[in-house]
């Protein structure tokens, strides 16, 4: 299950504060809640996906050997259904968009 709100992402003063969206996930084994940021979201062959880490790691108060996770997006308001992508294909795909959203360094020296 999934809470999701919008929570101010400190910056150096108030004015630099970030507004990012916040999921609250909950382990459906443990029932432990832990807060992932939504790093970027995206509409992949009519699916929606976000992109995101844990608020810890985003933080940086801790170590988070996590990474980035990514996560289908079914139905939506309350109805909204955070899904794992277990199809390797549909996963690469995904895997790669956001890959090159989030991480491809332009060379501008040539």
């Amino acid at each position: 299950m999934a809470d999701l709100e919008e929570k101010k992402i400190a910056g150096e003063s108030e004015d630099d504060a970030d507004e990012m969206l916040v999921l609250t996930l909950t382990d459906e084994e443990t029932g432990e809640e832990k807060d992932y940021v939504v790093m970027a979201e995206a509409d992949i062959d009519d699916q929606h996906y976000y992109c995101v880490v844990s608020y810890a790691a985003y933080q940086n108060e801790k170590e988070d050997d996590e990474g980035c996770g990514l996560l289908r997006v079914a139905g939506s308001g309350e109805d909204m259904v955070l899904e794992t992508i277990d199809d390797d294909e549909e996963y690469d795909k995904v895997a790669e968009y956001f890959d090159d959203l989030l991480f491809n360094e332009e060379d501008y020296d040539n």
